[in-house]
């Protein structure tokens, strides 16, 4: 049946009775035909149907042909069925309905999130005690909005998958990453040598079988590049990706090739080896060396490109032949052309001019005020952390969060600040650059910059873009949300915007890559696409329509943080000072997008995983 438009009369009745439940009868109405009462039921639709996408109520109406009070299914009268159906274009309200608190600050206690629908298990990688907690799910089913969303702790963890220990290798390290697909779950694991080298050996995927509430049963392990940061099933199925970063020892005396694994998945099972695609074809000499251009950041001492490269983040198309890896320290994406196992190519993306109106920054910790300002001649790289995929016009698209990362290592940094660089004299911040009140805090790389090669630097270079971006396939922007996170914080945080994720101190992190948009997902609701955007620094997330890459919107900015709280956090040893219990949600890092069809309440979900807090909240999504 296709969507009709009440009319009026109906259109009345059915705002009466829209908070009646699924199936629920309304009030007998006039005598109809044979003097039989005419009846009318009204029906909630949840997001998704297929004729209120948005969700809505069906409005049934009949006789009540056996006199019993009630519509019964055959006396509806299908033909004069109708619908009121919520508008494509409402915005989102996010309501926080769960969330497990860990007791464990600053040590990465909550990560990267995974759902299994079938047992409403939640799946949290603990980075410090190197497994994989699994929380239960089931009270999300029943839960309400919190009333009192910082003291909310009502999901329960019942087990752990320790998989050092089901792996059975020595030197085993830290899980980095866990992907669903169906009932299989693989989880990827670092491993380090024999020489105290933490990450630089080749780590492994294992694999799980989920049976529903029985315990995750290990399958196997199978051996991967070097320290697998990401793994990613394709939407069939059939492959898990894996990125693997390679990233260098703090000496830099040890720095393996960056690559991506492919894992053929037959019947349920992994492959017992995994295809390893690396970039040494991109070293200086060999055949694809041309294709590295001056935009991809290459400055790892005495590495070649394929040492340089590293592989952070994987994107799947929607048609499954090609993932889109982010390389994020080298400011570029790598598209990898799956059935054949190889790079396709890799996109430069550029950089943000901060000279732009539309692109100001504050870039200063010491000016103690939102001072957001353009500035010409200094420029941001996007360096993506977590990217995403998805189509539009039968046209794949790129989504990026871009966090902004440095090499600062013991044996090698490029980091400095904008007011220790040597500029140019004719650069137009040469004055601003020696004021901590303006430039000189700003944190910058020493890497690129010096144009012309004359030992002096013609451009103002800083990690991050503060934003998020959609891209098209071939790495042409066609997107950016420009200034929208510090100017949306800073109008409704104040002083308290910039903060960091280890203590309230409002400004603090202006100097330093601001808010850091850091995870992301991407959700279907109804008809419209949205993309949830967390902030690693100041926390909470971003809710922007993306459904039209051409057309995107911003919805709304949700955060579970007391700015009032007094707490700081030893992001290396864990001691907090203060009291942080109340502080929050602090240092989004991985989320979830649970679409309405696999949620346990009939409303979508969004979960994310608070590295800072070691807490793990779950949202519900409604339409306005």
């Amino acid at each position: 049946m296709k969507t009709q438009r009440l009319p009026l009369a109906a259109a009345i009745m059915a705002s009466l009775l829209l908070g009646a439940c699924s199936g629920d009868d309304g009030a007998a109405g006039d005598k109809g035909d044979n003097g039989l009462n005419s009846l009318v039921n009204v029906t909630a639709l949840n997001i998704g149907d297929a004729h209120c996408p948005a969700g809505g109520q069906r409005i049934d109406t009949g006789l009540d042909a056996n006199n019993n009070g009630q519509l019964d299914d055959s006396e509806i009268a299908a033909a004069q069925t109708q619908y009121v159906c919520q508008p494509q274009t409402a915005g989102l309200k996010a309501e926080l309905i769960g969330r497990h608190q860990t007791g464990v600050y600053g040590l990465s206690a909550a990560e990267i999130v995974e759902y299994h629908s079938a047992s409403n298990r939640i799946f949290v990688v603990n980075a410090i005690s190197g497994k994989v907690d699994i929380i239960d799910g089931r009270l999300l089913a029943t839960a309400s909005n919190a009333a009192d969303p910082l003291a909310l702790n009502n999901l329960e963890k019942f087990g752990e998958l320790d998989v050092a220990k089901d792996v059975g290798q020595t030197f085993m390290g830290s899980v980095n990453s866990v992907s669903i697909s169906g009932n299989l779950l693989a989880a990827a694991i670092e491993r380090g040598d024999a020489d105290g080298n933490k990450t630089q050996a080749n780590g492994f995927v294992a694999f799980y079988q989920l049976n529903g509430t029985d315990a995750p049963q290990f399958i196997s392990a199978v051996e991967v590049g070097a320290l697998p940061d990401n793994v990613a099933f394709t939407h069939d199925g059939k492959t898990l990706l894996v990125a693997n970063e390679g990233e260098p020892n703090p000496a830099y005396t040890l720095d393996p090739e960056g690559s991506v694994a492919l894992i053929a998945i037959a019947d349920g099972k992994p492959a017992a080896t995994a295809a390893i695609i690396g970039f040494s074809e991109f070293n200086q000499g060999s055949a694809r060396a041309s294709e590295i251009t001056l935009d991809i950041k290459i400055n790892g001492p005495m590495a070649s490109v394929a040492q340089d490269l590293e592989p952070e983040y994987i994107a799947i198309s929607q048609d499954n032949r090609r993932a889109f890896v982010s390389l994020q320290e080298n400011n570029a994406i790598a598209v990898i052309d799956i059935a054949n196992a190889k790079v396709a190519k890799i996109l430069p993306l550029g950089l943000k001019d901060y000279g732009l109106e539309v692109n100001k920054i504050d870039a200063s910790d010491k000016d103690n005020l939102v001072n957001l300002q353009s500035y010409t001649g200094v420029y941001g790289m996007y360096q993506p952390d977590t990217v995403a995929s998805y189509r539009w016009n039968n046209t794949d698209f790129i989504v990026t969060a871009n966090e902004g990362d440095s090499r600062d290592y013991a044996g090698f940094s490029e980091e400095a600040r904008a007011g220790d660089l040597v500029l140019d004299p004719n650069h137009p911040q040469f004055a601003a650059a020696k004021d901590k009140t303006q430039l000189a805090r700003l944190k910058v790389t020493t890497s690129m910059g010096d144009d012309d090669k004359d030992g002096d630097y013609d451009k103002i270079v800083s990690f991050g873009a503060r934003s998020f971006s959609i891209w098209s396939a071939d790495g042409q922007q066609v997107f950016d949300s420009a200034s929208d996170f510090e100017r949306i914080t800073a109008a409704l945080l104040g002083s308290h915007f910039n903060n960091n994720n280890e203590e309230n101190k409002g400004d603090s992190r202006s100097d330093d890559k601001g808010p850091e948009p850091e995870a992301l997902a991407l959700g279907q609701i109804g008809q419209r696409l949205y993309a949830f955007v967390g902030l690693e620094r100041t926390a909470g997330f971003m809710i922007y329509d993306v459904t039209n890459p051409f057309d995107v919107h911003f919805i709304d900015y949700v955060v579970n943080r007391d700015f009032e709280a007094d707490f700081v956090i030893n992001t290396d040893t864990g001691e907090v000072k203060g009291d942080a219990t109340l502080a929050g949600d602090l240092g989004p890092e991985g989320m979830k997008f649970v679409s309405a069809d696999k949620s346990p309440n009939g409303n979508p979900l969004l979960i994310i995983g608070n590295e800072v807090s070691g807490t793990t909240s779950v949202y519900q999504l409604k339409i306005k």
